[in-house]
């Protein structure tokens, strides 16, 4: 038979607010790593160090600021601005999903509690918040005092990358360069399961590198995401393993 675990509703105590620091203190120098480049590419791209902050307070997305910055235009018109808020959109669009399978978990707080949190939801801090979660824990300090830390040390890795742009302008010396893909290939360990679930990973990577080499700009992101999810959604569910009890005569 079956068994079908009920999971506790959130609430709020602040006893797993340093568990939940604990738990994403693997991902904090890899996030010091990731904005440290950004506020160099920052530099180099002429922005001011407030300009900067501004963006790494209210944006707050990551690998999509930097796609952001990268496709910078010259000048700042309706159609350029435009076309880097679908940019910066399409990229962020992951945080959406993430958010909504939360939702058994932070739907049972009241509105007000349940969705300011969300606004600081991460890779890193969502894997180890559901993580958490899919081993009993409800308590919602879990999640939010990790997504606090990790949003404090993004705000301020920044400013010695804008302030060391110069040393870092060559990314690759000091490798700068591989902190992105060596931080979100991190991230893909622990949320391993199996062979068969990896799938869409694949299909999402072959599509993503196909797109790149054929295609200028940024649609390997848009292909890749649509493939993956496309590929899991279409993927049948393993069958559920059952225990038939013996039957005496």
């Amino acid at each position: 038979m079956t068994t079908h675990i009920t999971k506790a509703p959130a609430y709020w105590s602040r006893d797993a607010i340093w568990p939940g620091i604990v738990a994403v203190g693997p991902m904090l120098p890899g996030t010091l790593a990731f904005g440290m480049a950004f506020g160099a590419l920052c530099a180099q791209k002429n922005f001011t160090l407030a300009e900067v902050e501004v963006m790494m307070a209210t944006v707050y997305g990551g690998l999509s600021q930097f796609v952001a910055v990268q496709a910078w235009p010259d000048q700042l018109t309706p159609s350029t601005i435009a076309a880097l808020a679908l940019l910066t959109t399409t990229v962020n669009i992951r945080f959406f999903l993430m958010t909504a399978s939360m939702r058994p978990w932070f739907g049972t707080l009241p509105a007000w509690q349940a969705y300011p949190p969300l606004l600081l939801v991460t890779d890193g801090g969502w894997l180890a918040a559901m993580r958490y979660r899919e081993h009993g824990g409800a308590n919602a300090w879990f999640y939010l005092g990790g997504a606090l830390v990790l949003y404090l040390v993004w705000l301020v890795s920044a400013i010695p990358g804008f302030l060391l742009a110069e040393q870092l302008a060559d990314p690759k010396k000091f490798g700068v360069d591989i902190a992105m893909p060596a931080f979100f290939a991190a991230l893909l360990v622990p949320a391993w399961k199996g062979p068969r679930r990896a799938i869409p990973w694949l299909v999402s990577g072959i599509v993503a590198l196909t797109v790149h080499w054929l295609i200028p700009g940024y649609w390997f992101i848009i292909a890749g995401a649509l493939s993956g999810a496309i590929t899991a959604g279409l993927m049948d569910e393993p069958p559920v393993a059952t225990s038939h009890a013996g039957h005496s005569s």
